[in-house]
């Protein structure tokens, strides 16, 4: 979640006394001392539900902060969001010069990763990893040469605090920090990416792929961002809701959404035809980590095992495997982290959950091997091309409004 705090819209308690009151006065009737006991019981264990408490009591953030008055989850804003460039206001592209901090759990990282092996950046732009967190935030790995190591830190806030004096909250991940000042230049997952694909791209390797054309542009900024609210996002809109009706809402949209792009797919072997682009990555990142990650989450938020499979889309989840397979979309760090191998212990990653009661439910381990066999099964879409033109996002010429990644 952001470093910031947004205004809390979480609905109080004289809103819910009030509607309480409402409801009673429609049904005037006197509850006995028992069945008053009863009631609050239940509201109390309701809410803890909701909440989801994690270690130490305490509820989950994304539960107490970032929700509506409704119940639905609102994700907040990111604190840091320079860009890269020339320009008075931007971060100088200066090879070596940043290091980008972020859990290989955390999809928004994940993102970064790829990119930068894509686009071969990892010697110019290296990624870093930081593993556990506790009330002080994410810990770094001190190792040799690391950012960590440089400025005697050992958690990712220290960064934030060396670069305000009025820091509050968590530093999130992905963090990038300049090596130079020890500051955060930027946290804004919805971006970075894109300025690895133009601001970097002097840096390119030979052949790299131009995941950001410029004739696209407009229509990939708006498939991002249908991505982002739907699909990368639909998934803790659900998690983290704190009202039953905003759970399931969230999750028609996020299994509707996948059943549009399993049509898209049925087609194109990407999601702009023959072009692999930004949209594909952002995509992928939610795909790769759903069966083992958030779909446990689903399964406990919404009570019951008839939860969605990536499988049940055939063409998504074709698609999903030819990507797993490409070089550079995920490695042997991500490997294990999502759950498709085990560790040299014998034993795969909890991934986004931990041992403990998690909003993220409880992983099953029963078919990790085979599942990965799954995954590298042969696709057949090697032949497929398509178009890039959809019936939306962006019919109607409406993609000539819109610029998000700029």
């Amino acid at each position: 979640m952001s470093t910031t705090q947004t205004d809390v819209l979480a609905q109080s308690d004289d809103e819910a006394t009030l509607t309480e009151a409402t409801s009673a006065e429609e049904t005037p009737t006197e509850a006995t001392p028992t069945e008053a006991t009863s009631a609050e019981a239940t509201a109390s264990t309701e809410e803890e539900t909701s909440l989801r408490l994690h270690k130490g009591g305490k509820p989950f953030e994304e539960t107490s902060v970032e929700q509506t008055p409704d119940g639905a989850f609102r994700r907040q804003r990111n604190a840091f969001t320079k860009r890269f460039g020339d320009g008075p206001d931007e971060a100088p592209v200066v090879p070596g010069r940043y290091r980008i901090l972020g859990a290989p759990s955390c999809g928004w990282y994940r993102r970064q990763r790829i990119v930068l092996r894509l686009l071969g950046l990892t010697d110019v732009f290296a990624p870093e990893i930081v593993y556990g967190r506790d009330d002080d935030g994410w810990k770094l790995q001190v190792t040799p040469g690391s950012a960590a190591e440089q400025f005697g830190y050992d958690r990712l806030n220290d960064f934030y605090r060396n670069t305000t004096d009025h820091f509050e909250g968590r530093g999130t991940s992905p963090t990038v920090v300049d090596l130079e000042t020890g500051k955060v230049v930027t946290n804004n997952y919805h971006l970075i990416s894109i300025d690895l694909e133009t601001a970097w791209k002097p840096f390119h390797k030979e052949g790299a792929p131009d995941l950001y054309p410029e004739a696209l542009r407009q229509e990939i900024d708006l498939l991002n961002q249908q991505l982002f609210d739907d699909v990368n996002n639909g998934t803790y809109k659900v998690i983290f809701a704190t009202s039953d009706g905003a759970a399931r809402a969230a999750y028609g949209v996020f299994a509707a959404r996948l059943a549009d792009y399993d049509f898209r797919l049925a087609s194109r072997r990407h999601l702009f035809g023959d072009q692999l682009t930004d949209s594909d990555v952002r995509l992928f990142q939610s795909l790769e980590s759903f069966e083992n990650g958030y779909r446990p989450g689903l399964v406990s938020k919404l009570g019951t095992d008839d939860v969605l499979h990536i499988w049940d889309f055939p063409n998504l989840w074709a698609y999903a495997r030819d990507l797993f397979q490409t070089p550079g979309f995920i490695d042997d760090v991500e490997l294990y982290d999502l759950g498709f191998v085990p560790g040299e212990d014998g034993k795969y990653s909890y991934g986004f959950a931990d041992e403990d009661d998690s909003p993220f439910g409880t992983p099953a381990f029963e078919r990790r091997q085979r599942q990965y066999e799954e995954w590298l099964e042969p696709t057949g879409r090697e032949a497929l091309g398509g178009s890039p033109l959809y019936s939306g996002p962006g019919g109607g010429g409406s993609f000539e409004l819109w610029s998000f990644g700029g």
